[in-house]
Order: C-alpha cells, then structure tokens, then sequence
C-alpha cells in the first residue's frame, strides 16, 4: 500500500452548472434578499401548482429534464387508485399462462386416449404385455408339465 495516504480520483467525472440553472438561482436569491415574506407565499402556491402536474407528467431527474424526448412509442407509467381498479373484469392472460394450461389440457387428453387404447403407445404396450403374459403362460404348463414328470418318475419307483 503506498505511503502518502488517500490519493485524488482522476478519472471522477466533472460537474458543470448549466448557466440557466445558475441565472435562475441567482434571480431566485434577490427576491429571497428583497421580499423575505413573499416567497414562503409563492412557494405554497407553486407547491399546489406541483401537485397537481405531478399527476400528469412525473418528475424528472438529472438528464432527462434538460433533454426533450419526443417518442411516439414511449408511455409513460401512470399509477391507478384501488377505486380506479376494476377486479370483475376478467384477467387477461400471459402468452406463458396461456400456452402452459393449453399444455395441460392436451397431456389430460393425451392421457384419457392412452387409457382407453387409442393412442400407439398405448397400443404399442397392450401389444407387448400380451406377448409378455403368453410367454408366462407358457412358462407356468411347462413348470407344471415338469412337476407332473417328476411325481410320475417319483411314483414309478
């Protein structure tokens, strides 16, 4: 760590006053200077004024107040009141929530087909648990066959 302790940020950007904005806050300062009364009375006034563009336009900040931007495909975010909400009107769904209950829907009717028989992999299945029940058949004549060998060799000696 190097001696000498805290070093300068060189690469902070600058701050610059726009002169517009230092006009108006000298302009604003004479009138505080002359008239000490009449600004806290212009100020409730502005604050009324504020208000109720605070509702049409929001506030902005930084840039974006020095900056005109004309976007025809900008909207601005305009809060609702809770009167304002209509909760009977029936919610839209999402292109998700759509095709995810459209997937339900086709596997519960995938699944009824398979059920009942119809589908090929349920054909596919029945085909071969017949195969697999005849091969057990057969197994369980031919262990009784054997049996029936072995008592009758049994008996005849």
């Amino acid at each position: 760590m190097p001696r000498g302790g805290k070093r300068g940020h060189k690469g902070r950007g600058k701050q610059f006053s726009n002169p517009e904005e230092i006009d108006r806050q000298m302009k604003a300062q004479k009138e505080l200077d002359e008239n000490p009364g009449a600004e806290k009375v212009d100020s409730a006034d502005s604050e009324e004024e504020s208000s109720s563009d605070d509702d049409t336009e929001r506030k902005r900040s930084g840039v974006e107040g020095l900056i005109e931007i004309e976007n025809p495909n900008r909207v601005s975010q305009k809060s609702k009141k809770v009167t304002e909400l209509d909760v009977s009107a029936p919610r839209e769904l999402s292109r998700r929530e759509r095709e995810e209950i459209e997937k339900q829907k086709s596997k519960e009717r995938y699944m009824k087909l398979h059920l009942e028989g119809k589908t090929d992999q349920a054909r596919a299945d029945l085909a071969r648990l017949a195969i697999i029940k005849k091969q057990r058949e057969d197994a369980a004549k031919k262990r009784d066959e054997l049996r029936k060998d072995a008592e009758d060799s049994k008996a005849k000696r």
